[in-house]
């Protein structure tokens, strides 16, 4: 049969104690040691990718903010760029009218300058004949200084008749 000897069984729990005593101090500790560092570790990447996550997505926000904001003023740009654009046609368009209106003033002045030039000097021509057709009627050739005269005042009642 079995022959269990007491002493032995003593002596295996003394040294079954011993060796846990000396896993639990030199192996035990370290790795649980080990371990706490390691879950620190994990959990500082943990923390830290989310602040990093954080950070980009507020980074993100700030660039659409920006982006938005640079539309908004690409925006005014070219809405002001537009209104001085049509500003600026009007002025054009309102100083080729004064221009046209003043070529216009001035070619009846012109108009109206020949006109009287015309004038005056058909009326010449006409006092030059009537004194000469009245010369041969009468037969005689008449005083010229006086018969313009008389031919030049009835043509001036004519025209200021008109």
């Amino acid at each position: 049969m079995l022959d269990i000897d007491i002493w032995n069984f003593i002596w295996a729990a003394i040294n079954l104690v011993l060796l846990f005593i000396l896993m639990k101090i030199f192996l035990f500790k370290p790795i649980r040691k080990m371990m706490d560092e390691r879950t620190r570790s994990i959990q500082d990447d943990i923390d830290n990718a989310k602040k990093s996550r954080e950070e980009a997505e507020a980074l993100k926000q700030q660039y659409a903010d920006d982006i938005g904001d640079a539309k908004a003023e690409a925006q005014k740009i070219l809405m002001k760029a537009h209104e001085e654009a049509e500003s600026e046609k009007a002025a054009m368009i309102r100083r080729s009218q004064e221009e046209a209106d003043q070529i216009v003033a001035d070619a009846n002045k012109a108009i109206e300058t020949e006109r009287k030039r015309v004038l005056a000097q058909a009326q010449t021509e006409i006092a030059d004949l009537a004194i000469e057709a009245a010369s041969k009627i009468i037969g005689e050739n008449v005083d010229d200084e006086k018969n313009r005269r008389l031919v030049d005042k009835f043509l001036s009642e004519e025209e200021g008749g008109k």
